[in-house]
């Protein structure tokens, strides 16, 4: 199919799905919806992403190894005090243990001189609060910065006061990711956080404010499998000037069992298509965080049709479908929330 072709919804019709999906993969009368929903968004360039946090192979982008090229650290190793109910923890141990900041600062470097790190995301577990102790690694960041400008960095910041935020740009963080959650019900019951719907926004705010790139995360299915506060979170995330925007969906996997279901895939094509819709002036990326197995082809190929500008680790046909639909499409070794997104310069 020519990339010179005149896009409409019905074009689906004469795509070759069977060389992307195996048959019944995907609801065809969903496919069709996200298109004619998100028609406007059907010609933006495409990237998909594959940072240094895990090893990942298909076909299309061939094996992408765990490398030093943009790892993960975690600052509080694989502990969170928080202990949510949805991950336990479990998202932070395949991380890098940052140590000390002395000796955080010894080995960034030493990765960027010496192993070619590009770039990297310092992560962490929360205190009781929900804000992830990074203050001590600042004037480590100031430093790395400082010798080494065009190295990138992103910090998962949990919630944070004004001076906290600022404290975290004149450091020279690059990028600013938290997690936005809009039912108070999730926070006490998931999070088991004592702190309103509020502070969340108030957190988001006092990090536009100090003009980083933010890159606020919705996680879809975070209320036991179902959907509550996403819409409210959209709606929060839609009222802050931010370049981009990162859905990632529960992972049942890391879930307590016996509470937490497995994700409608239906349900969370159909909040795709109005995280479009409401964030239509924004880069919308699909993260690192999502089912295995089928249900992650499904997402990834419904997030497609919907006009996502991004996703991280793309099943097998992501790319294919990219071009199907005309457009552009590459690859980069870095987080799908870094300036390197498509279209950021």
């Amino acid at each position: 199919m020519s990339n010179n072709i005149d896009f409409t919804p019905d074009v689906i019709d004469a795509f070759d799905l069977n060389s992307i999906c195996e048959e019944g993969e995907i609801d065809i009368s969903i496919a069709r919806e996200l298109l004619r929903e998100c028609a406007s968004f059907s010609r933006r360039p495409f990237r998909a992403s594959t940072p240094g946090f895990r090893d990942f192979d298909t076909d299309e982008l061939g094996a992408c190894r765990k490398s030093a090229t943009f790892p993960a650290f975690s600052i509080t190793g694989g502990a969170c005090a928080l202990d949510c109910a949805h991950c336990h923890a479990s998202i932070l141990k395949p991380l890098i243990p940052a140590g000390e900041p002395l000796a955080f600062e010894r080995l960034a470097t030493s990765m960027i001189e010496q192993r070619g790190m590009r770039g990297f995301l310092l992560s962490g577990g929360s205190n009781r609060r929900n804000e992830v102790p990074f203050d001590r690694y600042l004037p480590a960041i100031e430093r790395i910065k400082s010798v080494h400008p065009d190295v990138e960095i992103l910090v998962h910041t949990g919630l944070v006061s004004r001076e906290r935020a600022r404290r975290l740009a004149s450091s020279g963080v690059d990028v600013a990711m938290l997690d936005i959650i809009g039912a108070r019900e999730t926070i006490q019951e998931v999070y088991n956080l004592d702190r309103p719907v509020g502070d969340f926004e108030e957190s988001l705010a006092a990090l536009v404010d100090t003009g980083m790139k933010v890159v606020p995360h919705i996680v879809a299915g975070l209320h036991f499998g179902r959907l509550l506060g996403e819409t409210n979170a959209l709606g929060i995330i839609a009222r802050h000037r931010t370049e981009s925007v990162i859905i990632v969906v529960l992972m049942h996997a890391f879930a307590d069992a016996g509470r937490f279901g497995p994700v409608n895939v239906r349900e969370i094509a159909g909040f795709f298509s109005l995280a479009r819709g409401t964030l239509n002036d924004r880069l919308l990326m699909l993260g690192c965080a999502r089912p295995h197995g089928k249900a992650r082809r499904q997402l990834d190929l419904y997030a497609m049709f919907a006009g996502f500008d991004g996703i991280a680790y793309p099943a097998d046909g992501v790319l294919r479908l990219a071009r199907l639909l005309g457009r552009p499409a590459d690859h980069s070794f870095s987080c799908c929330g870094g300036r390197s997104c498509p279209g950021v310069a």
